[in-house]
């Protein structure tokens, strides 16, 4: 079990007791990671069903917080569940609550002024991220809450750099384009949003 929470660029450690709360046995992250992915596959589905998405309300708490549960309900205890620690990235535990209902309620003013879709489904993305609400596996949840908002709005999904776990050149273009955001400066999200080739 030597390399089973090994940590890659930009990931966000778990506490030993966010690490207890691992459901299967695995011995590796490659094996982790494989059950992680059909875990959130299984989810993505669920969620992407048609008539589903197009009732979603994807700037409610409520529905947040069910899609990362869904996301991960096989593989961590507290899939979706605010965290209690603080991180190297996120705000204090204390604010996930005011700062999520803050950024829910600009997310429907975007939608209601009709701010470009995209953008607003990456600004949504990249404040999900900075909150961090969860343990872990904030990224994987905000490109997939932002997936789902353009789609609901009938665009193709993002691409993320044709996936930003691919290689470590473009999962460092991730982490780079996200702290300009932080800086206000969305361009380069905005642009690596759309970068790459899903292909067929």
């Amino acid at each position: 079990m030597t390399d089973l929470f090994r940590s890659h660029l930009g990931d966000t450690p778990l506490s030993d007791e966010e690490r207890r709360d691992l459901i299967p046995s695995l011995s590796t992250q490659r094996e982790l990671n494989e059950f992680e992915f059909a875990n959130i596959r299984s989810a993505r589905d669920w969620a992407r069903q048609p008539r589903r998405l197009a009732k979603a309300d994807i700037t409610s708490a409520s529905y947040l917080i069910d899609l990362h549960r869904r996301m991960f309900n096989a593989t961590w205890r507290w899939a979706g569940r605010f965290r209690t620690t603080e991180k190297t990235i996120g705000v204090s535990p204390v604010r996930l609550q005011s700062d999520l209902g803050a950024l829910l309620g600009d997310a429907r003013y975007w939608l209601e002024h009709r701010e470009p879709i995209d953008e607003t489904a990456v600004r949504m993305h990249h404040r999900l991220v900075y909150i961090h609400l969860f343990p872990n596996s904030n990224g994987l949840h905000a490109r997939l809450v932002a997936d789902l908002l353009v789609q609901k709005h009938n665009r193709p999904p993002l691409s993320w750099g044709a996936g930003t776990a691919a290689t470590p050149v473009v999962r460092a273009a991730y982490l780079a384009a996200l702290r300009q955001a932080d800086q206000h400066d969305y361009g380069p999200l905005f642009t690596f949003a759309r970068s790459g080739d899903l292909g067929s």
